[in-house]
């Protein structure tokens, strides 16, 4: 076993899942909605956390999963969760009233994300999460960027898309889209950006834009 496959198996046995998203997951996973892992899950909770973040966006609710995450950080925010699907968005509301988040705390839109985000308010939310429709990423995170204030985040989970970014061989659409998006990250002058191998991947960008 390579070290790479000792860190991650080890990463994978050590961190655990609180019950309530636990729960959720395997709603999700019945659903076919593919949560978020646990390893990355853990991230964004201690993301959230680190930036007190007050208000949050979702495109993707994972049927609850990253929402929870999120909430587990940030407990005293508002989420705002987009998914075009209806059952993964009732999946969610679900396991936010099973785990006893407040209603206040989440709001949840039904509808295409490319038709919402344009919609809502610039520089007004502390976290943006990109996990839907990999073929759009990249419009997404540009959406993502303009919703944060300077200094708020971006995260793009699964974007290392399960190995196929590290291999040159492979160049389908969304491949080589993932591979764009952390090239053209690491050498802008608007963002702070690494990626976390853990689990299925994780981009991290810090808005440094100034806006007018």
């Amino acid at each position: 076993m390579s070290e790479h496959d000792a860190n991650a198996r080890f990463i994978r046995e050590s961190l655990t899942e609180p019950d309530a998203i636990a729960r959720a997951r395997a709603h999700g996973v019945e659903l076919g909605a593919a949560p978020i892992s646990v390893a990355v899950g853990s991230q964004i909770a201690v993301l959230a956390a680190a930036t007190a973040a007050r208000s949050i966006v979702e495109i993707g609710t994972g049927a609850g999963v990253s929402g929870l995450w999120l909430l587990r950080g940030a407990p005293q925010a508002v989420l705002t969760s987009i998914d075009n699907e209806p059952e993964h968005l009732a999946a969610a509301r679900q396991s936010f009233s099973d785990a006893k988040v407040p209603a206040t705390r989440a709001r949840f839109i039904t509808g295409r994300a490319a038709d919402v985000l344009p919609r809502m308010n610039e520089d007004a939310y502390d976290i943006v999460l990109v996990d839907a429709d990999p073929e759009n990423v990249i419009d997404y995170v540009e959406h993502g960027l303009r919703l944060v204030r300077r200094g708020g985040i971006v995260l793009v989970p699964r974007v290392l898309a399960g190995g196929r970014v590290a291999d040159p061989v492979q160049r389908d659409e969304i491949t080589a889209g993932y591979r764009s998006l952390i090239q053209e990250t690491q050498e802008s002058s608007a963002v702070l950006a690494t990626v976390s191998p853990a689990g299925e991947g994780l981009l991290q960008l810090i808005s440094l834009a100034e806006r007018d």
